[in-house]
């Protein structure tokens, strides 16, 4: 079910959490002081939050990569680093989040204020503090931060028009479209079934900004007898304001008020209650000849069918696309409209029945061994890595208790029973040890 998408990839990264301290007191009255290494700080979050006055993902195409702060490092006299403040990301309402790299649907932020958080912080290293034991009272024992959470996440919105175009074919939607949303990169013209409603963004002259969507077919698809896609139909049914253009110049030997009734005759027999939505009468190509004229018949015959249900009051605004006359009044007019007109069920449709991670478990195996041409074995694996960037190489004892952590894993009987020697070589990341059996 694809409706209009606006799409943006962003790559986020979690802050790291701080080191762990390996300190000792020096006391004038406490004999070898004792451990007193604070623990690191946790790293930020990068945290989306819905901001109900954002309309499109526009902002995400200057900008795509976010960070946020690590942690501070433990300190000396058994002082913790402190945690580093998140990250806050705004997306709009009716924002669909993926990881990019899997696919898997992380959350849909819907209503305004709510958070999702994409990548988690690190924990902070424990500081030799905690280390400490009856046995072994003044630990040389500290942990680093732990990395935080990289990933790439995918952010999709499907982009529904607050303003729709509608009108018979070649009266200038297409042109007025593509005036008033110059101002601003078009999100792109969408492929629908053999009728491409264009979107465009339009922000008016006090910048305000909204999505309005040319809906050609309407007539065209009608009148042949053509099925209209539900996607396309449900489109217009979100429409809130409708811009009802006509072509005043009569070129076509057309009468546009016969024309105007055609066409609330077809948006009323779509029973999408279309016709309750406020419309704006866009008289256009006001610069040809007798396009004056055609107005003011227009407006009289407008005022005789005031019994008519279509016509109570209906601003009607002279403009011409090719001129661009006209037109900062008719946006100003379109926007004022827009904030007083609710919305119509924005979500209706149910989220697609995809399964939420919200945790970040993967079910990769816990480290991975390959072996290189020059015969080094070399380890990998999401949570082996995570250990080792979590370990403190200055200090002996840390690396004993890698070494130990590396042998509960199954690393040693891995190794042995991929025919691994005493003395072979084995490499993680940068760093090299020998294998002893």
């Amino acid at each position: 079910m694809s409706m209009f998408l606006d799409q943006v990839t962003i790559d986020v990264k979690a802050g790291k959490g701080g080191d762990g301290m390996v300190a000792f007191r020096r006391e004038k009255y406490v004999p070898d002081g004792g451990p007193a290494g604070g623990d690191g700080g946790r790293g930020g979050d990068v945290v989306l939050v819905v901001d109900e006055g954002l309309r499109t993902l526009m902002d995400f195409r200057y900008n795509r990569h976010f960070r946020a702060t690590p942690g501070e490092n433990g300190m000396s006299k058994g002082m913790h680093g402190r945690g580093a403040e998140d990250t806050y990301v705004s997306v709009p309402p009716g924002t669909t989040v993926r990881d990019a790299d899997t696919g898997t649907l992380i959350g849909d932020l819907i209503e305004n204020g709510q958070e999702l958080v994409v990548a988690h912080g690190g924990r902070g290293g424990r500081g030799n503090t905690r280390f400490a034991s009856p046995r072994n009272p003044a630990p040389e024992l500290a942990e680093n931060g732990e990395p935080g959470q990289e990933r790439n996440v995918e952010l999709e919105l499907k982009v529904l028009a607050d303003v729709g175009l509608v009108g018979f074919p070649s009266v200038g939607k297409s042109t007025i479209l593509s005036v008033i949303s110059s101002a601003r990169p078009k999100i792109g013209a969408y492929h629908f079934t053999t009728l491409v409603p264009n979107l465009g963004m339009v922000t008016t002259s006090d910048g305000r900004s909204f999505a309005a969507a040319d809906l050609p077919g309407l007539i065209e698809g009608a009148s042949q007898g053509v099925g209209l896609g539900t996607q396309f139909l449900r489109h217009i049914e979100r429409t809130r304001v409708i811009l009802h253009v006509i072509d005043m110049s009569g070129m076509e030997g057309r009468d546009p008020y016969e024309d105007y009734q055609a066409i609330n005759k077809e948006l009323g027999s779509h029973n999408l209650r279309l016709l309750e939505r406020p419309q704006i009468i866009v008289a256009n190509k006001m610069d040809m000849p007798n396009a004056e004229e055609n107005l003011k018949k227009f407006k009289e015959a407008l005022k005789k069918d005031k019994e008519d249900e279509f016509a109570d009051d209906i601003p009607v605004f002279a403009i011409s696309a090719i001129t661009k006359q006209g037109l900062d009044n008719l946006l100003n007019a379109a926007a004022d409209l827009l904030d007083v007109t609710p919305e119509f069920l924005l979500y209706d449709e149910e989220i697609e029945e995809d399964t939420v991670n919200y945790g970040f478990q993967s079910n990769e195996p816990e480290f991975t061994i390959t072996r290189e041409p020059d015969a080094t074995w070399v380890l990998g694996g999401e949570k082996l890595e995570k250990l080792f960037k979590m370990t403190n190489f200055d200090h002996d004892e840390t690396v004993m208790r890698f070494a130990r952590q590396l042998r509960s894993m199954g690393v040693d009987e891995a190794l042995r029973a991929r025919g691994a020697k005493d003395g072979d070589l084995v490499r993680i990341d940068k760093f090299e040890f020998e294998f002893v059996d």
